[in-house]
């Protein structure tokens, strides 16, 4: 791959393309700022993991094989989510163990899948992002799948103190926001107080913003910060890498 730029597909999620496509641009800017050559194949579905999570492995598959099918080819497969990216590596090759074929094209995409911020840190080599701006203090909330499943952690707080934006640190940053996909329309209850300690953590912090790299933890998080009437601002981090947040609000709010 010395001399040309990697071919990067971006899987943008069902998440960013229905809620909050400014992540999706963020991603590419940083990415395209990285090195990479970017393509967004318009064949991506869902990743599959609702299903999966449902115990529908039949839908879960469906879905994968036409993952294989749209992202073969890329020297690299990146989301700006690590429940996807952790989805995409570490559970879909186990929906084709008894198709050795199948499982052998998606071992070998797992192992070109990554999720933005620890792609740009440990493959392509970035320290700083160079036009981060964002005003006030931030806090940073570390999603269960990337922080668990893939290592993510000290990857984004590296880029952010970089651009002289320093994490001031919850109690506990490390646990669940409540969200957990279908779990928060399962078990309502206890994903409200989940999501409620989670709000007083970050309040604590007296932070202006909270960051994730999921956005299924920040719409969860940002609703419940609404509601309880606290002003904290919640944004993906990539748009505050991107140097976007002076194009877009915070998420829920608008302007």
């Amino acid at each position: 791959m010395e001399g040309r730029k990697p071919r990067v597909a971006l899987f943008v999620t069902c998440l960013v393309d229905l809620h909050r496509p400014s992540v999706g641009f963020a991603a590419i800017r940083l990415l395209e700022r990285a090195g990479c050559r970017v393509e967004v194949p318009r064949a991506q579905t869902c990743c599959g993991q609702p299903a999966y999570n449902s115990g529908d492995r039949q839908t879960a598959r469906d879905l994968a094989t036409g993952i294989l099918e749209a992202f073969a080819g890329y020297d690299y497969i990146v989301a700006p989510s690590g429940s996807c990216a952790a989805m995409l590596k570490q559970h879909v090759p186990h929906l084709f163990d008894d198709d050795p074929n199948l499982r052998a094209g998606a071992d070998a995409l797992a192992t070109r899948v990554y999720e933005l911020v620890s792609f740009l840190t440990d493959v392509m080599g970035v320290k700083d992002t160079g036009t981060t701006r964002i005003a006030g203090t931030v806090t940073y909330h570390d999603s269960c799948s990337g922080l668990r499943e893939l290592g993510i952690r000290q990857q984004p707080r590296d880029l952010l103190a970089a651009a002289g934006v320093p994490v001031v640190e919850m109690t506990e940053p490390e646990i669940c926001c409540g969200f957990g996909g279908l779990f928060c329309v399962k078990y309502p209850d206890i994903s409200v107080r989940m999501v409620s300690d989670k709000t007083r953590d970050i309040v604590a912090t007296r932070a202006d913003t909270v960051l994730a790299g999921d956005l299924g933890c920040l719409l969860n998080i940002a609703g419940r910060l609404e509601r309880e009437g606290h002003g904290v601002h919640a944004r993906h981090v990539a748009e505050v890498l991107a140097g976007m947040t002076n194009e877009v609000p915070p998420i829920g709010e608008t302007k």
